[in-house]
């Protein structure tokens, strides 16, 4: 288990090598008169001149992005160009905030699909076809059209939630509790079905295998049987759905808290991302790409212990 575990971290790590390598290269090549930018329009040539060597942007490509990797791996992600601000530790007061987010939704999220996948599986009938219906439902409706629509019936029009986040620094556990359950709520109806399709189609395809009737024959009852062994053979299908989920949550998580006005990660990336911080664009690639590495890594590690034949893939 050791050694897979290992192999799967060794993959991850070269993943991060090649997408920060990538990712440097292709912000340099599609931003131009970067100092310009951060000068302003009055800026006189000798003036962006001396913002660029101040800014390394004299220097060969390879060379920037190696002073910057280095730096990286002592934890230093730079500094931003536009406010100074050290990106490590704007990135750090923000994350918090979006992982409780995306943690809170993505559980929720695995509870309620597991039980409604197992029921639909289990009992087809209306609780089959409403999972089914459910799941067509919640992939053609983007995700930013509920939070809308969440926000205008129980925020604006109803009153029940605040419009806008009301986390700031040393806010208590109710500010945090009706900032983000609209949010919360809007991921969980997005995706909640179509997680509960997937489970569903992977509880129905162990309960038409051999063992499942050797069991019955036995006279084990059926919810000793779903609840034992059908849903840990299922659980590697399941795993594989909600950790996609997450990960894709990392990109619906910037709209949604933009809509709310959340102070996390995403409304940071737009306005780095519009002004052309690079540093900053950079600091939260890699925090996004280490966040997949770190799903995904546990993933594999519960499928391994689940089923010791995905040890050998």
């Amino acid at each position: 288990m050791l050694t897979f575990t290992l192999r799967r971290l060794a993959s991850g790590l070269g993943l991060l090598v090649v997408i920060s390598m990538l990712t440097y290269t292709l912000l340099f090549f599609s931003s131009t008169a970067i100092a310009r930018n951060i000068l302003g329009e009055q800026a006189t040539p000798e003036q962006i001149a001396l913002k660029e060597a101040e800014l390394g942007l004299d220097q060969p490509l390879p060379v920037r992005y190696l002073g910057w990797a280095g730096a990286a791996l002592r934890g230093d992600l730079g500094q931003s160009w536009f406010n100074g601000e050290p990106v490590t530790q704007t990135i750090l007061n923000r994350l918090p905030v979006t992982l409780v987010l995306m943690i809170v939704s993505i559980v929720l999220v695995a509870l309620i699909a597991t039980a409604l996948g197992v029921l639909a599986a289990v009992r087809r009938g209306w609780v089959d076809q409403t999972v089914q219906v459910g799941a067509v439902v919640g992939d053609a409706i983007p995700g930013f059209v509920l939070a809308l629509l969440l926000v205008t019936i129980f925020a604006v029009n109803l009153g029940w939630f605040p419009a806008v986040s009301t986390i700031r620094p040393g806010a208590g556990l109710e500010a945090w509790i009706v900032s983000l359950s609209l949010p919360v709520i809007a991921i969980v109806l997005n995706y909640v079905t179509s997680s509960a399709q997937q489970i569903r189609s992977a509880v129905i395809k162990e309960l038409e295998k051999d063992y499942v009737r050797t069991l019955r024959s036995r006279g084990l009852g059926e919810r000793e049987i779903v609840l034992k062994n059908v849903l840990r053979s299922a659980a590697p299908a399941g795993l594989t759905v909600l950790s996609l989920q997450f990960i894709g949550l990392l990109g619906g998580v910037i709209i949604l808290e933009q809509i709310f006005a959340i102070a996390g990660i995403g409304p940071l990336l737009v306005t780095a991302t519009t002004v052309g911080d690079i540093p900053v664009v950079m600091g939260m690639t890699i925090v996004a790409v280490v966040i997949v590495i770190i799903v995904n890594l546990l993933v594999d590690v519960a499928q391994g212990a689940l089923n010791p034949k995905v040890r050998l893939s």
